[in-house]
């Protein structure tokens, strides 16, 4: 009884070591868990810039998405509206209706009508001139997002590319006897900027054809709407 009483403690024992032993090499296999904060530190100085213009894209993208929402305008309404005022010959009524929009149209239009009593190809002029400015303030801080496309992932190969010289100089400098899991740690720490700046790249050049595919919409729709005002003062020209 006593023999089977050592030989029981005996395989508890080893069970637990080997219990021991697994736990220690499931330890040792999982990946070492790392928070954002610290993975942003471990990627260096250059993370700094990468950050700012990440914050930057995503505050022109906010701005001008809600630029654009702003100046859409039901234009068959409006002009409905313009032409029933001029035909009264109530131009000043007019003018005061665009007033009343805060709207890149509204503004065209305005332009137009004072310029009524001159000859058309004077209140073409007007409009497209107007047209000219609204469209760049439409266009306003665009390039910000495109230069922010092509600058964040050149940051991020810079970083790379000096981390990558910092690991071999520390292999130089220890003549070769450099533990491979220091180099790789070193190696995957330096590709952090890249990461990170095609990430702030690939959201800055996405959101820029998307605005840009908006704004040109928004251009489309205002030449319509100006071809349309113009043919509605040649309109009463005509019947006569």
């Amino acid at each position: 009884m006593i023999l089977f009483a050592n030989l029981s403690t005996r395989t508890l024992a080893f069970q637990m070591q080997d219990s021991a032993m697994v736990d220690s090499l499931t330890s040792m296999m999982e990946p070492e868990s790392i928070s954002f904060f610290d993975l942003m530190v471990e990627g260096g100085v250059l993370m700094i810039p990468i950050l700012i213009l990440f914050f930057l894209a995503i505050y022109v993208i906010a701005e001008r998405w809600s630029a654009l929402g702003r100046t859409k305008t039901d234009t068959v309404a409006f002009l409905a509206a313009i032409e029933t005022m001029l035909k009264s010959g109530k131009q000043d009524q007019a003018i005061q209706y665009c007033d009343s929009f805060d709207k890149p149209l509204a503004r065209i239009i305005k332009a137009g009508i004072k310029r009524l009593g001159r000859p058309i190809r004077d209140i073409e002029d007007s409009i497209d001139n107007a047209g000219k400015k609204e469209i760049f303030f439409l266009e306003k801080k665009m390039n910000w997002l495109a230069t922010i496309a092509g600058v964040a992932p050149l940051l991020g190969f810079t970083g790379t590319v000096t981390g990558m010289i910092e690991a071999f100089m520390d292999i130089q400098s220890l003549q070769g006897n450099v533990n491979p899991s220091a180099l790789a740690g070193g190696i995957w720490e330096a590709l952090i900027t890249t990461a990170a700046g095609l990430i702030v790249g690939l959201i800055a050049f996405g959101f820029y054809n998307f605005l840009l595919g908006k704004i040109n919409r928004s251009i489309f729709e205002l030449e319509n709407a100006s071809a349309d005002f113009i043919d509605l003062l040649q309109t009463p020209a005509t019947k006569k």
